[in-house]
């Protein structure tokens, strides 16, 4: 390893000392960067020729250099005659101006030690190329060594000589002398190039006048690079010193057999003795056995066979050659075309550009790339021709690796990704790149996707063409996954919202919803939840299609294994809007039924879910309620704690209400945690139980007949005793249902049904308490005892709030029988002979059909007669405070609380207008 290591390290040394020695204090250097050895060419290939840049421009060029130590053997008059030539010829090239012609950047320049010109970027030379590598650096560049010449190449190759030639012959009037494979270059596009005019010869007649050429003997004892090379050359410039434009052909046919035949010549010439060696290649020629041209293509072969004559006149000329068949190859015709480009106007040049997809198939791609591909992102500087080279540039595109595609094609496309004008043009370029985004986002560097591809897209979105905005939805979810998903959520979600919503057109508005249900999987499963379902709701149009694709993306989402909807998200967004777009007038049966089936999976699901989270949730609560059994010592202060408010809801409805158990029966879950009571409570839900089902046991109450009193009795004395006597009973009643347990079913008559459960006229109960009680009726959570506390505020604006009344809950109970009603006849006496109104026993408790419509207290108030006096005496007994059914609880100690109060509309919820002769009458009863 350590060897090898020093080698490359010498070679190295080696190269960069050899191009300091050659290059060092020449002029050209000024100018130009030098860098590696690439190639050899020229006469003898005693050019090399190195890659380099232009300091100003950054330009590439190719820089050939000659160095004089090769020359260091000869004398010194020699070595004078070398350079002379290889002056000339670098002087004559830099005077003409040809395609088919090298082209010089700066002219030769000469210091001590080497010749340097520079030429445009230089691959090789066509003798390198056919296993020439004199000259070269060792090792020999992988590039040169491993390079084929395919057909097309050849065949255009031989093309572009022909062509030169014809430039020399006809335009010129000049013979270049020494046409050979070390004289030909490939530049860096590949064309084949014409250099090496060292023993180039000019016409001596004017112009006008048939051309005359004047040739040198041939004198052996010059050095090689002073003379041309033999093996290339026309029989005739050694047999009888003349030369002609013939002379040049006879070379170009060697020049193809030594193509077809890895760079060898026809005859080998012995340069020691040249006459003899090429007398005896005339006789040759006179009679060529056909095994000389077996490699050469059948459809050239005769041409290359009259391009070998030894009579010159039976040559073709250069312009000949150009025309034959062997170059009608279309490969060759299209190259021939790209080189002629400059010539042609837009409406050619177009043309042109929408046949070549057809031809690049057919092309080798070293060809295509590094020959056609240049001169077509050339063409992007005429913005009106982009729209027809864009398509070719981005097929080759297809065939190149993304390490070329980077380096060769994507420079030359971005300023075309950021076109806008013109607008037609625009257009154009936005479908075709859409067409081709997998393309560019798959070899694209993610800086220069979000950087210039995916600002495309958000402008093809945002375009005024229909045209462009459904192509750009309908090939998003192409390349969705190739998004990065911050772009995705933040610049193109939102745009492909804003399309559905602004446009006028169906048809972007359906391709907005069908894109959006295909790139659901790509997205976040909240960020669905929260931003696409909520948008679905805003869509404005109720077309079929739209309605369909609505209920696509809802199904996608629901059924989607990563995504799917919460089930309270169905209950109160989804389900509702289906079912309203459902019923839509514009569905027809089977896209109705479409939407039902969805709407029926959603809510299966629905209550699949939240029937097994109650499940479970019952089966821990079992399982907590066994643990608090089995170990009575370790519960914790939660367990504790005063009855939940549904143990409250429990105690007062019975258990069928809050745990949902379907017998309505009372269940000891509604009295958790009875194993941390205390001796006292236990004591006290002892006896309230009992007195429960005595309560149980008791038959209703019925209304009983009392005898009138006398008319005459108005004494008040004997009012207020009656009075008391029977509000007393009446606080009996009220009480008789105190002792209920919480779970038992109220029993028929008892006091506490005769409260409504709901409605305005209970608007003022505060929470229900563990014994089944509201405490706004007076009954304290710990016990019966009753005492008598203000009324709440705000019910009631002429409640009495004297604390000296007296407290009926303390009186002692002095209930009746079962089954007799109290005797209030003794009230009957409040009232004037004039104004009767409605004897206080037909206001009394009903039998047990009436009753079981409002109970017993509601009962001695609520007959049908008595329904404008009474409705709010019931109301504002419920709306006491604190403080029980005492006189500031009871109506009728406070007569003035009759008149409707305006700040408190709820005493009276039902409407009932009061009588006035009711209010007249107590005022004559209490002055």
């Amino acid at each position: 390893m350590e060897s090898m290591l020093n080698k490359l390290k010498s070679t190295v040394t080696k190269v960069t000392a050899d191009v300091t020695s050659a290059v060092m204090g020449n002029p050209v250097t000024r100018e130009f960067e030098v860098g590696r050895h690439i190639a050899s060419g020229g006469p003898g290939l005693s050019w090399r020729i190195y890659n380099g840049t232009k300091k100003s421009t950054k330009q590439e060029v190719a820089v050939f250099v000659f160095d004089k130590k090769m020359i260091d053997k000869y004398q010194k008059f020699e070595k004078d005659q070398i350079i002379d030539s290889l002056k000339k010829g670098v002087q004559q090239l830099t005077r003409l101006r040809h395609p088919r012609l090298l082209t010089v950047q700066h002219p030769l320049e000469e210091s001590r030690d080497c010749l340097a010109f520079c030429t445009e970027p230089v691959f090789a030379s066509l003798s390198n190329v056919l296993g020439q590598w004199d000259n070269l650096p060792s090792p020999v560049p992988s590039d040169i060594k491993e390079y084929k010449l395919y057909d097309v190449e050849t065949k255009y190759g031989l093309l572009q000589i022909s062509e030169g030639l014809s430039f020399l012959h006809s335009g010129v009037k000049m013979v270049h002398g020494n046409l050979s494979p070390e004289n030909i270059i490939l530049n860096k596009s590949g064309a084949w190039k014409i250099m090496g005019f060292d023993f180039s010869i000019s016409s001596t007649n004017p112009s006008d006048a048939e051309p005359k050429y004047s040739c040198k003997e041939w004198e052996p004892n010059l050095p090689p690079l002073c003379l041309p090379n033999p093996e290339y050359l026309a029989p005739e410039y050694i047999l009888s010193v003349s030369c002609d434009s013939a002379s040049d052909m006879y070379s170009l046919g060697v020049v193809m057999h030594a193509v077809f035949n890895e760079g060898k010549p026809v005859f080998q010439v012995n340069k020691h003795d040249i006459f003899k060696s090429f007398s005896r290649q005339l006789d040759q020629l006179s009679s060529m056995s056909p095994s000389v041209l077996n490699k050469i293509p059948e459809e050239v072969r005769e041409h290359v066979k009259m391009l070998l004559s030894v009579t010159p006149t039976v040559r073709p000329d250069a312009d000949q050659m150009t025309k034959i068949p062997f170059f009608d190859d279309v490969g060759a015709v299209t190259l021939q075309y790209f080189d002629s480009l400059f010539q042609r106007d837009n409406l050619q040049k177009s043309q042109f550009y929408k046949g070549l997809p057809k031809v690049l198939p057919k092309l080798p791609k070293r060809v295509v790339v590094y020959r056609i591909l240049p001169a077509l992102t050339s063409e992007f500087v005429n913005p009106d021709m982009v729209p027809f080279v864009l398509p070719n540039v981005l097929l080759i595109a297809e065939e190149c690796t993304k390490e070329e595609y980077i380096r060769l094609i994507l420079p030359d496309l971005t300023p075309v990704f950021k076109q806008q004008e013109p607008i037609q043009a625009s257009n154009m370029i936005l479908l075709i790149f859409l067409q081709k985004m997998d393309l560019l986002l798959t070899k694209t560097p993610a800086e220069d996707i979000k950087n210039s591809v995916l600002p495309m897209v958000y402008r093809a979105l945002e375009a005024p063409s229909v045209q462009i905005q459904e192509l750009c939805l309908n090939i998003i979810p192409t390349f969705a996954n190739l998004i990065d998903y911050p772009s995705m959520k933040n610049s193109l979600i939102p745009r492909i919202k804003s399309a559905c919503l602004q446009t006028s057109s169906l048809a972007v508005r359906v391709n907005s919803l069908v894109c959006l249900g295909k790139i659901l999987e790509y997205l976040d499963k909240w960020y669905v939840i929260d931003e696409i379902l909520p948008f679905l709701q805003q869509i404005p149009s109720r077309e079929p299609a739209v309605l369909m694709g609505i209920l696509g993306i809802y199904k996608c989402t629901f059924s989607h294994k990563k995504l799917g909807i919460p089930k309270e998200n169905l209950a109160s967004k989804t389900l509702p809007h289906l079912v309203s777009l459902s019923i839509d007038n514009n569905l027809n049966l089977n896209q109705f039924n479409s939407f039902m089936v969805v709407i029926r999976e959603m809510l299966s699901r629905m209550e699949a879910e939240h029937k097994t989270k109650l499940e479970q949730l019952h089966v821990m609560q079992e399982q907590q309620r066994s643990i608090n059994i089995a170990n009575p010592g370790s519960q914790s202060e939660e367990a504790r704690s005063p009855p939940s408010s549904a143990n409250q809801m429990d105690d007062l409805f019975g258990s069928s209400g809050v745990n949902g158990k379907e017998n309505g029966s009372s269940a000891p879950s509604s009295q958790p945690n009875r194993m941390s009571l205390t001796l006292e409570e236990k004591q006290r839900l002892a006896k309230e139980q009992e007195q429960a089902a005595k309560l149980r046991n008791q038959q209703p109450l019925a209304p009983q007949t009392v005898k009138p009193a006398s008319s005459s009795n108005t004494q008040t004395k004997d009012l207020t005793s009656s009075l008391l006597t029977n509000m007393t009973s009446l606080n009996s009643l009220s009480l008789a249902g105190g002792a209920r347990g919480g779970g038992g079913a109220p029993a028929q008559g008892s006091a506490l049904s005769a409260f409504p459960s709901s409605g305005a006229m209970v608007g003022s109960m505060v929470p229900p308490v563990a014994n089944g009680f509201s405490s706004a009726m007076g009954f304290p959570a710990g016990g019966l005892g009753m005492g008598v506390r203000p009324a709440a505020p705000g019910l009631y604006g002429g409640m009495a709030t004297a604390t000296s009344t007296p407290n009926f809950g303390a009186l002692t109970q002095n209930q009746g029988p079962p089954g007799r009603a109290p005797d209030m006849s003794a009230l009957d006496s409040l009232f004037t002979p004039n104004k009767p109104k409605v004897t206080l026993n037909q206001m009394g408790p009903r039998p047990p059909a009436a009753a079981a419509g409002g109970g017993a207290w509601l009962g001695q108030f609520g007959s049908a007669q008595s329904a404008q006096t009474g409705a709010g005496g019931v109301a504002m007994g419920l709306g006491a405070g604190q403080g029980g059914f005492g006189m500031q609880a009871n109506p009728f100690f406070s007569p003035q609380n009759f008149s409707q109060p305006a700040g408190a509309p709820a005493v009276n919820p039902g409407g009932v207008k009061h009588s006035t002769s009711v209010n007249n009458d107590l005022k004559d009863l209490f002055g």
